[in-house]
């Protein structure tokens, strides 16, 4: 054990050994507090926790993957594969499949992301025939988000004159007739937006107190990264797990919260020494990633904040080049002043493109330096944009994967329903939603009783509808006996899909048909990974999750 503790520092060192209670650290920018929150963990297994009774929750899975894998680097993968860690998201989807079902889930349930949930409210908004430049869905999406993660269920919100007020005064009276047609459409579909997933835990923990003790005895250590990033519903979770023994430790900075406008709420991790009694305090204040300068600067900017928790953050580092400010009267010229100044560096430093990185708080800001950057044939690349699993192509395979795993999946079938291209439009569509209203079923089970339902379609859509029913069911038995590479694998060579965008010939046709192949890849990595792990099968199931 010694041999990892060494690798810290004093301050580090200090939380990692913390004996039993809640404890709070306090982690400057660059202070290693990742490593702390890992080495803490691997520091309790050492002293004999299970992992099975660690939760560890983080706000990205590209942390909760890195320290999972340094955790069983230093105590043995076999040691590790109980411990539950992940983002918020990924770790109550996870609690609700085994417990969702006493809130009338299936274990299978469907995860919406926001392009799902924004095509439903746009279609909820048509269907109840309200004008959608007034009801605009990203908007009412946000609204929706706003009350799921403030724990406001329609009902709550019809018993609030505040709310209906407020959306009676902004011309959208009928906001709260969108959001119980939206919650109802997502239970018929057996299917969970993000904020639902914190949303349901809460009520899940709330109404069912067998179900709390369950997890409150499980979870006996909880950690919890960029705790000021927390919101009210993800702050309630954490408190109600943690309240049976207080082993509580989170790490984040006050100084460093930014997602007020998501709902983060700074005052979780201001009052938490008033939530817990004898809270150990740590600081981590040493930066080992900026310069001096940068470092002062800070130091100097958030000092002014009325309300925080002191500490004084310092560097061993060198003190840098010192910080420029530019003042633009405009958008252009602040893109010609970041085009030019790269322009000076390349011809005067003999720089390459490659060293330069220019920041922006929103993406309204690009365009203007994109503008400049060309006028200048200056060569760059914009990241950050449409991750991949956003792109079209990719969500049409994953969306055929989830409807053989959850056939009511409204939103997925009603995006591959005719693609490629199977002859049933939109009219045909409509009509499947109305009778899927009309006769509370989901959308595929109408289809399935297409002969005992008159839609007023005529036999050649029938019998389309009916092969679409009928290929779907050979995925879903296919899927009972092999894993998730195999099974994609044959959907999207089955469906047409690979074979639409080889027959495109052009550029982007080839460019769509190697992002699939490049899922499958993924998919296969999976596979052989969760096989390699544990006796886990590697299912379609498990790599949607």
């Amino acid at each position: 054990m010694s041999s990892f503790i060494d690798e810290l520092n004093d301050a580090q060192k200090a939380p990692v050994l913390h004996k039993d209670g809640p404890l709070m650290v306090i982690a400057g920018a660059g202070s290693g507090k990742t490593r702390v929150l890992t080495y803490r963990i691997a520091y309790l297994m050492a002293q004999g926790v299970d992992s099975f009774n660690i939760l560890a929750l983080t706000f990205t899975n590209k942390a909760a993957r890195e320290m999972k894998e340094r955790i069983a680097h230093i105590v043995g993968a076999s040691e590790a594969k109980n411990l539950w860690m992940g983002t918020f998201h990924s770790v109550f989807a996870k609690l609700l499949r085994i417990d969702g079902d006493k809130l009338g889930y299936p274990a299978n349930f469907t995860i919406y992301d926001t392009q799902d949930s924004q095509r439903l409210i746009a279609s909820i908004i048509k269907e109840m025939g309200l004008d959608k430049d007034i009801y605009k869905y990203k908007q009412i999406q946000n609204r929706i988000s706003s009350f799921k993660n403030s724990l406001i269920t329609v009902k709550a919100y019809r018993n609030d004159p505040d709310l209906v007020e407020q959306d009676a005064m902004a011309k959208k009276p009928r906001t709260g007739d969108i959001y119980e047609n939206y919650v109802d459409r997502c239970f018929k579909a057996g299917a969970m937006d993000f904020d639902d997933l914190l949303l349901r835990t809460n009520e899940l923990l709330t109404r069912y107190p067998d179900v709390l003790m369950k997890y409150q005895n499980r979870f006996r250590y909880i950690l919890v990264d960029e705790y000021q990033d927390t919101n009210h519903s993800q702050y309630l979770i954490v408190k109600a797990l943690a309240d049976r023994f207080q082993n509580i430790c989170v790490v984040g900075d006050d100084a460093q919260s930014i997602y007020s406008f998501r709902g983060a709420n700074i005052s979780n991790i201001l009052n938490f020494q008033k939530d817990y009694d004898n809270v150990g305090m740590y600081r981590l204040e040493q930066n080992y990633r900026s310069t001096r300068n940068i470092v002062n600067a800070a130091n100097s900017i958030i000092g002014k904040n009325q309300n925080q928790i002191e500490k004084v953050v310092w560097t061993d580092n060198d003190d840098g080049p010192s910080i420029k400010i530019h003042r633009s009267t405009t958008d252009a010229e602040e893109g010609r002043f970041v085009a030019n100044s790269i322009w000076e560096h390349r011809m005067q430093q003999q720089m390459t493109n490659g060293q330069f990185c220019v920041l922006y708080r929103t993406n309204s800001q690009s365009r203007a330096i994109e503008d400049a950057l060309r006028k200048r044939d200056i060569p760059y690349r914009i990241y950050g944009g449409l991750s991949f699993y956003q792109r079209k192509e990719i969500k049409d395979v994953l969306s055929y994967l989830r409807l053989v795993i959850n056939p009511k999946d409204e939103e997925a079938l009603k995006r591959v329903i005719n693609f490629p291209a199977r002859g049933i439009g939109g009219t045909t569509l409509d009509k499947l939603v109305v009778a899927a209203n009309h006769y509370n079923r989901s959308i595929f089970e109408v289809m399935e009783n297409i002969d005992r339902i008159d839609l007023k379609i005529n036999s050649g859509t029938k019998r389309k509808l009916q092969d679409f029913v009928t290929m779907i069911k050979s995925f879903q038995v296919m899927n009972e006996t092999t894993d998730a590479f195999a099974l994609s694998e044959h959907v999207a060579k089955k469906t047409g899909i690979l074979l639409e965008f080889k027959k495109d010939g052009t550029p982007e046709g080839i460019g769509k048909m190697e992002n699939i192949e490049e899922l499958l890849n993924g998919i296969k990595d999976f596979v052989e990974g969760q096989q390699e792990i544990d006796e886990a099968t590697g299912n379609i199931s498990e790599f949607l999750e």
